[in-house]
């Protein structure tokens, strides 16, 4: 049957339009490509290969020197703190994701301020000249330096394939195994065309920019919306007549997007039925003020001890959920265990915020004397609560360490301890709420009343310059004993361990379901899906390094780790590692993680 000219003109603008939308999203990609591609030459300008680690503030500003940049010593230092040991080439991407290249415009526009009041000892031209000489060399030699840089990659045809830029995973995201064959239970689950399971619908296609790879396994789960309970649940009669041990602790976001947390150690006496908990801790609040940890996701892995801490026992994991809290109920024996809190980092990352204007910290009273804002002291008592880790009211010695590693990376010995206590309200030789605002208020004193060191200290637990804690999630645990009394004792404060990555690793390979990507079963995908995340993890049984390439575009109402929709992972010979952790965007609405994992050759 004709069509009407009205029909195919119709027709023909959705064609146009739907072109027009192809083209920008091949477009989009294409950008994302070329940026990893240029991280990738100008990592492996400088090192051998992208599962090296930066191990100093040279090593870094050499590397961004390869990327185009030209680091200041500030710059260097933001990315490079004290308590920076190695950084690696997802931190290296993020860094460059910040810090971009100067362009002429910016450098003309600095350099003509340079005489100022234009008093005729420089012409105007002559300086205008010279400067754009400078202008125009250092842009070439940018340019140039990048260019060699993707030379040397382009001399190795495999290097050349690895589009995306490897996501590092260091040994604190990999877990070395031995060599097997796969267990009866993984061959099971291997099966390319596995039967879909209710709520699923599993599919197996290939985008286009993975058709140069030699396999490919595809993961399609559709989850509903995000219940607050996901089990039977305990009620609080069960356990109140229970003996019980508390601990606070938090989650700090670093400048390179790692995350450190305190580590804990429990001691159980003797054998007994246990129940432990862990959740964001609710702080008070200031009206207005929102409190967007409370949306974090907190976990706790359980480890038994044993004579040597480089190989601690899984025994499980908080999975159960009621809103926020997440737990387990189980059987422990005597003995001491580790227990390593965990957050995806899907919801606590760094986040691009507007701040309109700094809020104030301290002020002049009537008499001139500095005094610290209404604001501040809010902040300060919230502060106190999160360091108080046992929630006595008191700070120990011990306690305040902690706070110290973290905002100074030293430790307050016993000699200064004895003199904040001389000075400073005391009880039971522990510094009170009032004390911990006397301390803050002769910071502000013996710098006059600048705030610097003031920030200092906030911006390294958590704040911005509002006053918001948006880089930090405190939390705390519970651990309920039926015949015992269980103790807990904050020990660490650390990044995430290998120890915890092994557990991880463990528990998706136990409990996640398996695909096989290549022919002779060395390379394996697990993945595992609860009520609140899906997690991967990639197991590598050959002798040789393999590369992955990892596309979630397909994926729905979803946020991972990474913060990328395609990337790549290096997984190093006869080991495994986490590839990502991904959530819902908003737990309100349906979510669909469909994820195709792809062997490049």
């Amino acid at each position: 049957m004709a069509s009407s000219p009205g029909s195919n003109a119709s027709l023909s603008c959705e064609k146009t339009i739907l072109s027009e939308n192809c083209q920008a999203k091949k477009s989009q990609y294409s950008e994302e490509e070329t940026f990893y591609m240029n991280c990738r030459a100008a990592y492996l300008a400088v090192f051998k290969s992208s599962l090296e680690n930066i191990k100093s503030k040279e090593q870094l500003c050499l590397v961004l020197q390869q990327a185009g940049r030209n680091p200041s010593q500030t710059t260097v230092n933001q990315y490079w703190t004290p308590q920076t040991t190695t950084l690696n080439f997802d931190d290296f991407c993020n860094i460059l994701k910040k810090e971009k290249p100067a362009t002429k415009t910016e450098l003309l526009k600095a350099f003509l301020k340079v005489d100022t009041n234009n008093d005729g000892y420089i012409l105007h031209t002559e300086l205008y000249k010279i400067l754009t000489m400078f202008c125009k060399s250092y842009m070439t030699t940018n340019e140039q330096c990048r260019k060699t840089a993707l030379e040397k990659l382009e001399v190795d045809s495999r290097l050349r394939r690895q589009q995306f830029g490897s996501q590092v995973e260091t040994s604190s995201e990999r877990a070395t195994t031995p060599i097997s064959k796969p267990s009866s239970r993984t061959t099971r689950k291997t099966d390319h065309k596995p039967a879909p399971k209710r709520g699923d619908n599993r599919t197996s296609s290939r985008p286009s920019s993975a058709q140069s790879c030699k396999a490919s396994v595809s993961s399609t789960i559709s989850m509903g919306t995000s219940s607050n309970t996901n089990s039977e649940l305990i009620e609080s009669n069960t356990v109140k007549d229970w003996q019980c041990a508390q601990s606070k602790g938090c989650f700090f976001l670093e400048q390179d997007g790692e995350i450190i947390t305190h580590k804990y150690k429990l001691y159980l006496p003797q054998k007994s039925t246990v129940y432990i908990t862990i959740k964001p801790l609710n702080l008070s609040q200031l009206e207005g003020k929102t409190s967007p940890w409370l949306s974090v996701d907190t976990a706790l892995y359980v480890l038994k001890e044993n004579e040597s801490q480089e190989n601690l026992q899984l025994v499980s994991f908080t999975e159960a959920r009621n809103k926020e809290m997440f737990m387990w109920k189980g059987e422990l024996g005597p003995g001491i265990y580790w227990l390593i809190p965990f957050t995806t980092g899907c919801r606590l990352k760094k986040i691009k915020k507007q701040i309109t204007g700094e809020a104030k910290l301290v002020y002049r009273d009537e008499d001139g004397e500095l005094a610290l804002t209404k604001e501040f002291k809010a902040a300060l008592s919230d502060i106190f609560e999160m360091i108080d880790l046992d929630g006595n009211g008191l700070l120990s010695l011990e306690e305040y360490n902690f706070f110290e590693l973290r905002t100074s990376g030293e430790k307050c010995d016993e000699e200064a301890w004895t003199v904040c206590k001389e000075n400073f309200d005391t009880k039971k030789n522990e510094l009170t709420r009032q004390g911990f605002m006397d301390l803050n208020l002769m910071e502000a004193n013996d710098r006059e009343g600048d705030p610097s060191d003031l920030w200092v200290t906030l911006l390294s637990l958590g704040y911005n310059k509002a006053l918001e804690m948006t880089e930090a999630c405190p939390f705390v645990i519970d651990i309920y004993a039926e015949k015992c009394k269980p103790r807990i004792k904050a020990v660490y404060l650390e990044t995430g361990s290998r120890q915890l990555n092994r557990a991880i690793c463990k528990s998706v390979v136990n409990q996640g379901d398996a695909k096989v990507l290549d022919s002779g079963e060395s390379i394996i995908v697990y993945t595992y899906k609860s009520d609140t995340r899906i997690t991967s993890v990639i197991e590598n049984k050959s002798e040789n390094k393999v590369v992955l390439h990892v596309n979630n575009e397909q994926s729905k109402n979803c946020v991972n780790n990474r913060g990328l929709n395609i990337f790549a992972v290096e997984v190093a010979p006869k080991s495994m590692m986490v590839c990502q952790h991904v959530m819902p965007l908003k737990e309100q609405e349906e979510w669909i993680y469909n994820c195709v994992h792809s062997l490049i050759p």
